[in-house]
């Protein structure tokens, strides 16, 4: 399974403790550093998703001046996605980087 880029930071963001929706923003801000620009409600469409396919979960919901304030979770499946995906976006990674350093000597550049 592929994973997109936004989605790839909101599961990352979740590893290690959970997370509200501003938190997540937040944090797929500066891990990606400014890359990917997350807007609430496009969050809570990749959320949505990630918990159907069983990546992420309701933590808990908070009050927070009138309004619950929901805490998602990765789950041990999001954690194996994030783990196959890293693998895959590092073996991509040397493959450009061995065809670079092949290609690159003989085109003079």
């Amino acid at each position: 399974m592929t994973i997109t880029e936004p989605a790839f930071f909101v599961l990352t963001a979740l590893v290690g403790e959970p997370r509200h929706g501003y938190g997540i923003v937040g944090e797929v801000d500066a891990l990606s550093s400014g890359r990917v620009h997350l807007k609430i409600g496009s969050l809570y469409g990749i959320l949505d998703r990630l918990v159907a396919e069983g990546l992420v979960e309701l933590d808990r919901e908070e009050p927070h001046h009138g309004r619950l304030r929901r805490y998602y979770r990765i789950t041990s499946g999001g954690l194996d996605a994030v783990r196959a995906e890293t693998t895959r976006l590092a073996a991509n990674a040397r493959a450009a980087d061995r065809r670079l350093k092949t290609l690159l000597p003989r085109l003079g550049s």
